[in-house]
């Protein structure tokens, strides 16, 4: 039986802008919007952080991040999630916990801290850890370790809580439609955006922003554009509650690495992170797969065994469950973020891979700069949506 269309309500006015997605990124930039006076009509095929979001651990990390225009956007939106936490009148469980990234020998200590001086240079706050005093940040870290580097500007957030909020601290100027998928973007005789069509019905706006996440890549080609936008699985472990063995976010130095590579085969370095609620959140496992969920007992195997090396005290440990979730990738790890020079009226906020609950504030920020015509406070260049041939991977 073919599902009903409802036909949608004609009493509101249309909105100034309608964001495809309603997860951190999509919710940032409606609040963002609304906060600027645009009235904003958020729609999404599932719930409210019922994508990527829903799935994530909620990192805001610099420590992370090459110099470069993400590392920016990082920093910006380390500030923005600060005085979020104190401006939303709903708790997001924002913790201030900072990060610890350890090397286990000379060799990967003097690549890590080489790192870190170029991001002491474009900003970062850190602080090199010798070896013999890692316990004094993390007790129950495994001996032996070379040394590491803290990361006081490093964070957490419990995600959904965090898009909900955003969305709800709009207040009226923002309309939240779950259920609702988007089939076309309706464009005019002269090709700029006049609104979407839904299985809900049409929606009309003069302006459409794709924060669809992993999806973002179809909208994209719903619009006549081509985004690159790829799925790129991970899964996470969560253990029973614990007292709080593990005060920081700490992960190992080859992590950087891996969210920097290209490789499509399955990559996993330990990142191991402590809860209010107790569990301890394990990762990180990356590979592209397509939309594939198929539980993967290698690669939950690979998170166990690099959890308890950093953690021995983790091997007592019971897993209570694990989960999946997609990254949005793009192929230069980059975000597209901004308006779209090949169809008027259309932006984007998509492709942050890992990074998008920690950058979504300044994305809102950027987006809604450019919706209001004020002037973005980064240079959006490296971010343009058509940097990308078409027909390319």
């Amino acid at each position: 039986m073919r599902p009903t269309r409802r036909t949608p309500d004609h009493t509101r006015p249309a909105p100034d802008v309608i964001v495809v997605g309603a997860g951190v990124v999509g919710a940032a930039c409606a609040f963002h919007a609304a906060r600027a006076g645009l009235t904003v009509t958020v729609v999404d095929r599932g719930a409210v952080a019922g994508g990527t979001t829903g799935a994530g651990e909620g990192n805001l990390l610099v420590s992370d991040k090459e110099p470069g225009p993400e590392l920016e956007l990082a920093l910006l939106s380390a500030t923005l999630w600060t005085e979020l936490a104190e401006l939303l009148p709903e708790d997001v469980e924002y913790e201030a916990k900072g990060g610890l990234v350890v090397a286990s020998d000379d060799t990967g200590l003097r690549a890590l801290r080489a790192f870190a001086a170029r991001q002491e240079k474009a900003g970062v706050t850190l602080h090199a850890v010798p070896g013999d005093a890692l316990h004094d940040l993390e007790p129950h870290l495994a001996p032996g370790l070379a040394g590491g580097v803290h990361y006081p500007q490093d964070a957490q957030v419990m995600p959904a809580l965090a898009a909900a909020h955003l969305l709800r601290a709009g207040g009226g100027r923002v309309t939240v439609r779950p259920g609702t998928e988007v089939t076309r973007v309706l464009t005019g005789p002269d090709g700029a955006v006049r609104g979407v069509r839904t299985t809900a019905g049409d929606l009309h706006a003069p302006r459409v922003v794709n924060a669809a996440g992993t999806w973002g890549g179809e909208l994209a080609r719903l619009a006549g554009v081509h985004l690159p936008v790829l799925p790129r699985r991970g899964f996470v472990l969560v253990t029973e509650p614990l007292p709080r063995l593990v005060r920081h976010k700490v992960y190992a130095a080859d992590y950087v690495a891996d969210v920097a590579s290209d490789s499509a085969a399955l990559q996993t370095s330990a990142v191991v992170e402590g809860t209010p609620a107790g569990p301890v959140l394990i990762g990180a496992s990356r590979e592209r797969v397509g939309f594939d969920r198929t539980l993967s007992t290698e690669a939950l195997r690979r998170l166990a065994t690099g959890a308890t090396t950093l953690f021995p005290v983790l091997a007592g440990a019971r897993a209570l469950r694990t989960y999946a979730g997609f990254r949005p990738y793009l192929p230069d790890h980059l975000p597209a973020i901004g308006p779209d020079p090949r169809v008027p009226g259309l932006l984007h906020a998509c492709g942050h891979e890992g990074a998008g609950i920690g950058l979504a504030p300044a994305t809102g920020l950027l987006v809604t700069a450019c919706l209001t015509g004020a002037r973005p406070p980064l240079d959006l260049h490296p971010f343009r949506p058509d940097r990308f041939p078409a027909g390319a991977p």
